[in-house]
Order: C-alpha cells, then structure tokens, then sequence
C-alpha cells in the first residue's frame, strides 16, 4: 500500500516594527552631534569661548572717550549692550557661518536631507548648540555686570529677553544666508567680515547711536543688528518708550523676514562646484 503524506508548508511573514521619531528627538539628536564638533574645533571654540572676553577690554577703552552725561547711557549698561552684541555676533554668526559650510561641504546637509529629518530641523539643529552658549554667556554677562560693575538687575527683563531672543535667530538666518555665498570655510572669515564691521561700527556695540550725529544715527537705525541691539539696551537701562522699542522690534523682524527669505532662495545644501 502506497501512502502519500502532503506536507503544507505555512510561510511566516515577519514584520519589522517601524521606529518613529520626534522632531524634539531629532533636533537633540542633531545638537548632541554640533556640540561633539564644536568641542572638538579649537578655531570655533576659542571663537565661542574667549573672542567676547577679549573685545571687552578695547570696547571699554572706546567707551572711556566718550562723555556720556547726558545721554541716559551709562558706561555699564553700554558695556554690558555691546558685549551682548558682540556674542550675537561672534557666537552665533560668525561661528554658525562656518559650521553650515563646513557641513555643506561634508556633504553632511546633504545626507541628512535623506531622511526623515525636515530642512527646517536641518537648520535649527545645527545652530542649536552656538544658541544656547550665546543665551547662557549673555545671562552671565547680566550677572557679572550686576556683580562688579553696579548695574543692578535689568529694569525691562522682557525687552532684554526679547532683544537676545530675535538677534539670535537673526543671526542664524544670516549665518544661514552668509554661507551661501561662501565657498570654503577659510573663506567664511571674508564673508562675515562685512557685516561684523558694520554691526561694531554702526549698531551701538562700540559707539552708542546716542553720540552719533542725528543724520548718521537715522541711516544706523536701518542696518540688521541694530534692533536687536536696541532692545536689549532698552531692558539693561530702562527710560524706552514704547514706541521706540516697538520699533526696534519691527526692525528686527523685518531684517529676520528678509533674512529668512534669503535663505529660502539662496542656502545651498550640496557643495559648491
């Protein structure tokens, strides 16, 4: 007798679970990763670290040649606007300029776009680390004023907040924007030399606008920096209007609007040929 046995094979279709992630997940992720790679670039670091430090002491001494009874400035709250302003600057412009060129010509940016990570994540990731030392190191500098200089505490804490809050995304749009035209991060320290000397010269960092002739102070009013930087004068010394800090504050959102603009239609994500 014959006996046929007939053996039905079942396939089992295993299903690999799919690990989602969040956008607050994703931007530590990314902002551990700038922080590792700032640590480790001496260059940006001491840019970071000490170049504040350092351009204190020439901006005291250009302080101290100006009288400024009568202006409502005092030579502390002066000091402590234009070092504010100077770690907007170096911390954050000049520092994320070259971290999104050196990231571009990595092809770093380039890979990340591969994924679920959006543009916009791209971007703020990057910055996140220069951001948050700009926040930490500009409450320090409120401190120390407060501590060896009299300055006592900000009598506009808001506007002080306001003012560091929007001249740092400011400068990140710029960085962002700056980079375009950057070909090499050699090169980054050409492109922001521009807008560094014009923002030290005409922004208030060095010289307050109070000094300046009214005509020159009018045209000063108009370039990128200057209504971040008014506003945290404003919250360091008090006495503004709220039409003047109003102001201020439209002309920082505008250059924010255009900057933003600007990289929209110019940043560019693979290298440059």
């Amino acid at each position: 007798m014959n006996t046929t046995t007939t053996t039905s094979t079942t396939s089992t279709t295993t299903t690999t679970p799919v690990t989602t992630t969040t956008a607050a997940g994703r931007l530590t992720a990314l902002g551990r990763a700038e922080l590792t790679l700032l640590v480790r670039n001496r260059t940006a670091l001491f840019v970071a670290l000490l170049m504040p430090v350092a351009m204190v002491v020439p901006l005291r001494s250009t302080l101290d040649r100006f009288d400024l009874a009568g202006t409502g400035v005092t030579v502390g709250g002066a000091l402590l606007t234009g070092a504010i302003g100077l770690v907007l600057i170096l911390v954050v412009y000049l520092n994320l300029t070259s971290a999104f060129v050196a990231r571009r010509e990595e092809l770093v940016l380039k890979r990340l776009r591969t994924g679920e990570v959006s543009d916009l994540e791209v971007l703020a990731g990057t910055a996140l680390p220069a951001a948050a030392l700009a926040l930490v190191q500009c409450a320090l500098i409120v401190v120390a004023g407060a501590a060896f200089l009299g300055t006592g505490a900000p009598p506009r804490p808001e506007l002080l907040l306001a003012g560091v809050l929007l001249g740092t995304v400011l400068m990140t749009a710029l960085a962002a924007a700056t980079s375009a035209i950057t070909r090499t991060v050699e090169s980054s320290q050409i492109t922001t030399m521009p807008l560094f000397l014009v923002t030290a010269a005409g922004s208030g960092l060095f010289v307050p606008l109070d000094l300046l002739p009214e005509r020159i102070a009018s045209v000063c009013e108009l370039l990128p920096m200057t209504g971040a930087v008014r506003l945290v004068e404003a919250g360091l010394l008090g006495g503004a209007g709220a039409a003047d800090w109003a102001g201020a504050a439209l002309s920082a959102l505008a250059w924010t609007v255009i900057s933003v603009f600007a990289v929209r239609r110019w940043f560019r994500w693979e290298p440059r040929r």
